[in-house]
């Protein structure tokens, strides 16, 4: 019964940790996450349905986007889909999509720790520049 307790508080730490940590994500990030994921279940519906692969490629083709990351984005996103042997209901492949999406996300914006840094041999003062060198002394 202990061992219960220890793993529900366990998760319900880790929940409001989640919870917390969502809010840190930019409204650029959710709305990445919210499309991919649409785009997602659109592609599952597609399979579904019966529609191949290259039909599914060309209605993505003829489709006008508002960013121009978005057309490579649905090919990408339809092409994965169509590989996986998942049956799902769209809506399960949707809200799949969105919360592995926005997990990824909230774990990308994590601060590295100070023990996890590797020295660049710059002082924090002067900001780190690939390929310039330390000066000398």
């Amino acid at each position: 019964m202990r061992s219960v307790m220890i793993t529900l508080a366990g998760f319900a730490l880790t929940g409001a940790s989640l919870c917390a940590q969502a809010r840190d994500i930019r409204p650029d990030d959710r709305f990445m996450c919210s499309w991919g994921a649409g785009t997602a279940a659109r592609a599952q519906e597609l399979k579904l349905s019966g529609v191949s692969r290259y039909a599914a490629a060309q209605k993505i083709q003829t489709l006008k986007f508002s960013k121009s990351w978005m057309r490579s984005m649905a090919l990408g996103i339809t092409e994965q889909t169509f590989d996986s042997a998942s049956r799902a209901k769209p809506v399960v492949v949707h809200d799949t999509f969105y919360d592995g999406c926005i997990h990824y996300r909230v774990a990308r914006k994590e601060p590295v720790k100070p023990a996890q840094r590797q020295s660049t041999g710059h002082s924090p003062a002067q900001p780190y520049v690939a390929g310039a060198h330390a000066p000398r002394h």
